[in-house]
């Protein structure tokens, strides 16, 4: 065929397909979801959330729920507290839908180690943090501690610390460095006849609480849990007796309600570090109340680990305590480890 003896098409010729997906237009707006009703979030396991809603009501009941796609990138943890819509029945193999999550009051955060710019949020809403340490086997760390209250402090969470098996060493000696501050100390042990000695004083300290619980492996956050709540069942192990550290038994984080209704507590897995690179260093202070005073004494933006800080002769005074310099230094171990030099 000749280009001259070629047919001009026009647009009647155009064969528009229908669409097979309707021909309702397009829009942003998002529907309001009225008929949400609102849960907690129990457990997060492969983008299904174990919820519990009418919580404390004649029709609580727990329900498994998806993501809405229209959430996107918004992340749902333990704690959270969400709207649901679909099948809110709670029936067997029924799904309903997260809609919502609204404003959460705290987020305990860490990251992998110091330089590491993804944050792993912890828990939401939770308004005490329990920072759970062997006085033995495993070891007790200083610096866990102090991560945990720099942690806390940033969140807007009180810190708790409860040491465990103070049947294997004296805890006296290890609370000496926190004497000066202001934290609320629990000790345990395990009696001959395996009950807990001191879980009273657990329960005490919970009550009322949204609590989570942080530490080590191998430090015996699960075996308090499974005291604290009988049907828990959490899985315990042993601790390493060449590494001397814990092994992971807990793979995943689970809010558990205390009996009688006198609180929450999140029992979370077992971690080897716990990175500060979401916080800000000016902030670090916060969790060394002993020192803070002296920093009065600073020059104009000083970063607390230098030659002029004032913290050396505040420390020297012997005004922040016979533990001041060990303070001092776990303080700029952890300057240095944000900055991104070894901790």
């Amino acid at each position: 065929m000749s280009p001259r003896s070629r047919r001009r098409f026009d647009e009647s010729d155009v064969r528009v397909r229908p669409n097979p997906k309707g021909s309702r237009p397009r829009t942003k707006d998002r529907p309001a979801h009225e008929d949400a009703v609102p849960a907690r979030v129990l457990t997060v396991d492969r983008g299904r959330y174990t919820t519990l809603v009418d919580e404390g009501g004649p029709g609580e009941r727990v329900v498994t729920a998806m993501k809405a796609r229209e959430l996107g990138r918004t992340g749902i943890v333990v704690g959270d507290r969400v709207d649901l819509v679909g099948d809110v029945s709670g029936a067997e193999d029924s799904l309903a839908r997260v809609v919502r999550r609204p404003e959460r009051a705290t987020v305990m955060r860490r990251t992998a180690d110091d330089t590491d710019p993804i944050e792993r949020v912890v828990v939401a809403n939770a308004d005490q943090l329990v920072v759970v340490t062997a006085v033995a086997d495993p070891e007790p760390r200083h610096r866990m501690v102090d991560r945990c209250l720099v942690a806390a402090y940033d969140a807007g969470i009180t810190p708790l610390l409860c040491l465990t098996k103070a049947d294997l060493a004296d805890p006296a000696e290890f609370l000496h460095a926190y004497a000066e501050l202001d934290l609320p100390v629990l000790v345990t042990h395990r009696a001959p006849d395996g009950t807990i000695v001191g879980l009273d004083q657990v329960r005490e300290a919970l009550h009322g609480h949204d609590s989570v619980l942080v530490g080590h492996s191998g430090v015996g956050k699960s075996t308090l849990v499974n005291a604290l709540v009988p049907d828990a069942s959490r899985a315990t192990g042993i601790v390493n007796a060449v590494t001397g550290r814990g092994r992971h038994t807990s793979s995943s984080a689970v809010a558990l309600r205390l009996p009688d209704g006198a609180g929450w507590v999140t029992d979370t897995p077992g971690v080897r570090s716990f990175g500060l690179a979401h916080v800000n260093p000016q902030h670090l202070l916060r969790a060394f109340s002993d020192l803070q005073p002296g920093a009065e004494q600073c020059p104009r933006g000083c970063g607390h680990d230098e030659p002029e800080c004032g913290l050396d002769d505040w420390v020297a005074s012997g005004q922040a305590g016979p533990h001041g310099t060990a303070r001092l230094e776990s303080l700029r171990r952890l300057l240095r480890a944000r900055a991104g030099e070894q901790d």
